[in-house]
């Protein structure tokens, strides 16, 4: 449990939703879904999924080479998502993040959400990227690959 009094592990979810996030993770088990505690780490120059590349640090999106019109909110719930992969983020958590020190409505999550998933194109030609617990929260399903400053720094003097 967070500081907040909200839950995130899969164990807490009823078993309809569990399976609604299994399905999109075979094989994996809970701990997957639990924090992981992880070294710190340099922060990401670059996150790929799909067609689509985020650079966190630039606040760009990228389809391609082409940057994708997406507002500022929706590129921030998109940001917290890849940040924590295969993990469900609470509504309250994304909304904290999005609108800190400001109380909005849950429906502007809602509708910010529905333009992230628009301009994703998910749901539509085989994408799936985010799916949502409801009353819950969300959780971003897709694979990722992400690249950081000390990948790239390894990969130049592997190469020299």
């Amino acid at each position: 449990m967070d500081t907040s009094g909200s839950t995130t592990d899969v164990e807490h979810l009823s078993w309809s939703q569990a399976s609604a996030l299994a399905q999109f993770h075979p094989g994996l088990e809970k701990p997957f879904f639990a924090r992981r505690a992880e070294p710190t780490r340099a922060a990401p120059t670059e996150v790929l999924f799909g067609p689509f590349r985020l650079l966190p640090t630039q606040f760009l999106l990228l389809e391609g080479d082409k940057p994708v019109h997406l507002g500022s909110r929706a590129l921030e719930i998109l940001i917290v998502l890849l940040e924590r992969p295969g993990e469900l983020v609470s509504m309250k958590q994304l909304m904290d993040r999005v609108w800190p020190n400001i109380f909005v409505e849950p429906a502007n999550l809602t509708v910010q959400i529905s333009a992230l998933r628009r301009v994703l194109r998910d749901g539509r030609d085989g994408n799936r990227f985010i799916i949502n617990v409801p009353r819950r929260g969300y959780c971003f399903v897709a694979s990722i690959e992400v690249s950081r400053h000390e990948d790239r720094a390894q990969l130049t003097r592997a190469q020299a």
